[in-house]
């Protein structure tokens, strides 16, 4: 029998895998690592310390609690927060801490430059999308401009999974979903790096070649062997972007079916018929030849809740207990949180609003609301932020009417709840292993333990739907303006506020 494994790095945590050609896992395991934000607006991991740590310390541990003998696993896929942008020298060695998806925001000037050298009608013709701090091509922009010394010994710019997958096979691949997110540099037409862009960025060697998902990247070398435990030349196949594989794992990869991942931030895989402009939202070739989808993303969800407890909740050694105290007295405020509505974004916003500059916002406080009613504020302020998204994107064409949850946010069982009466939609709760599940089931596509797709649904676990409450519905239906209404109440004065952070930081590094 043959085995798969299956490595996706997250922004907070990693998870592997590993499962047999019928889909069964047969061993698991986690590790946690934290986020750097060096500066406000700024988000870096080291590639080194964090992505291939964890997947070397992942592998070794998997291969010693399975008993899986390391000749049997017939291939390997891997997958990692994305867009990401790390220069690497010739040597394999990278120059900085990779600069992070869409919640940084410090490349806000290059997407200006670049929108006006390219015009907006050029974006949305080639790359199908506006700029934004999704886009990595601002950012490879931005090491020129602030670090250029870094930008000269630069050999290659490599995304996550890129960097994964090189150091296990000595290739530089990236996968073309991943990469119509390095915008402006990917025509998502042609699926090649665009002549007119990379004149205005960085020339086409500095690039990794592109592919579709499960084709081969390239085989373990000798020396990826002697680190992880893996045998030498097992297959590896070019992988993807986390929330790409999440969505794999809850069988998301037929047109009509979106997927909903609740995990630090929050993504949206929204698989179409064809491709076409998305405005802010983000149009790109799926994970197979003739696929399609519309993407969209918020900036921090879990990550806030994340920020809630870290500052709020009382310290507890049983954490998992002190999670389901918070849910228990949220759940015991009434819909609405008697008046609360809080923007949830703290670190700018990606889709619908495509505002770097934007900042949390709470609305509506007075000394009767408690701990209580504002950390389920923070959970209907998500959720709001969902419906606007997905009202954005069914103007445009999207059929967001089949939910699909996945991630370590469904584990709330009342924010899923609260998700549901705010949007008046069902959804089907996936309890998945997540996307190294994902990149398990691509890599078993690739090497052929599985013949198609159609096989591989047999993978996936049917998931339990969550239906909407309608009284709590009609009161979200009556609030949901005040929450579209009270971002551009508040925007002139919130991008001032981020203006003076900026200042206070800057004044803080000088002195």
């Amino acid at each position: 029998m043959g085995y798969l494994l299956g490595i996706d790095i997250g922004t907070y945590g990693s998870k592997a895998v590993i499962v047999t050609e019928s889909g069964r896992i047969v061993a698991r395991a986690g590790r946690e690592h934290e986020l750097s934000i060096p500066a406000s607006g700024r988000a870096e991991h080291d590639a080194q310390a964090v992505w291939w740590a964890d997947l070397v310390a992942l592998t070794k541990e998997l291969l010693s609690v399975s008993g899986v003998a390391p000749q049997e696993i017939s291939g390997i896929g891997t997958s990692a927060i994305a867009p990401c942008v790390l220069p690497v020298a010739a040597d394999g060695r990278p120059l900085r801490p990779a600069i992070l998806y869409g919640i940084d925001t410090r490349a806000t000037t290059e997407v200006e430059e670049l929108t006006a050298t390219l015009g907006d009608s050029w974006l949305q013709q080639h790359c199908g999308s506006d700029l934004s701090s999704q886009s990595a091509g601002p950012k490879i922009l931005w090491l020129q401009h602030n670090e250029p010394e870094v930008w000269k010994r630069t050999w290659k710019v490599m995304s996550s999974t890129t960097y994964l997958v090189y150091r296990l096979t000595g290739n530089v691949v990236l996968d073309n979903y991943t990469a119509a997110f390095y915008a402006p540099l990917f025509d998502i037409h042609t699926l090649k790096w665009s002549e007119k862009a990379l004149g205005a960025i960085c020339p086409a060697e500095k690039l990794p070649e592109t592919g579709w998902t499960t084709e081969i990247a390239g085989q373990v070398t000798a020396d990826a062997a002697r680190e992880t435990g893996l045998a030498e030349g097992t297959p590896v196949v070019t992988g993807t972007a986390d929330a790409a594989s999440e969505a794999v794992s809850a069988g998301v990869w037929n047109p009509g079916s979106t997927m909903l991942m609740y995990g630090s931030s929050l993504f949206i895989i929204s698989v179409a018929e064809k491709l076409s402009p998305g405005g802010v939202f983000w149009p790109a070739p799926y994970l197979f030849p003739g696929t399609y989808a519309l993407a969209g993303g918020m900036s921090t969800t879990g990550s806030v809740t994340q920020w809630y407890r870290r500052n709020f909740a009382p310290a507890a050694a049983d954490q998992a207990a002190m999670y389901q105290e918070l849910s228990r007295r949220a759940a015991a405020v009434p819909a609405g949180s008697e008046g609360i509505i809080v923007l949830p974004y703290f670190s700018g916003e990606r889709t619908p609003i495509n505002d770097p500059a934007a900042r949390g916002v709470v609305a509506g406080l007075s000394l009767h609301h408690s701990d209580a009613h504002f950390y389920r504020a923070i959970l209907e302020g998500v959720a709001y932020g969902i419906r606007h998204n997905l009202e954005a994107m069914k103007n445009i064409g999207a059929d967001t009417r089949t939910l699909a949850a996945v991630g370590g946010g469904t584990k709330n069982a009342v924010w899923m709840q609260i998700v549901c009466d705010v949007l008046g939609l069902p959804q089907l709760v996936h309890d998945t292993p997540g996307a190294a599940f994902g990149d398990a089931a691509l890599a078993a596509l690739a090497v052929g333990a599985v013949s198609d797709r159609d096989k591989l649904a047999g993978w996936i676990d049917t998931g339990s739907e969550l239906t909407p409450d309608p009284a709590n519905g009609r009161i979200y239906h009556r609030l949901y303006p005040q929450f579209r209404a009270l971002y551009e109440a508040s925007k002139q004065s919130v991008h001032a506020l981020a203006r003076e952070q900026q200042r206070s930081a800057a004044e803080g590094a000088d002195s």
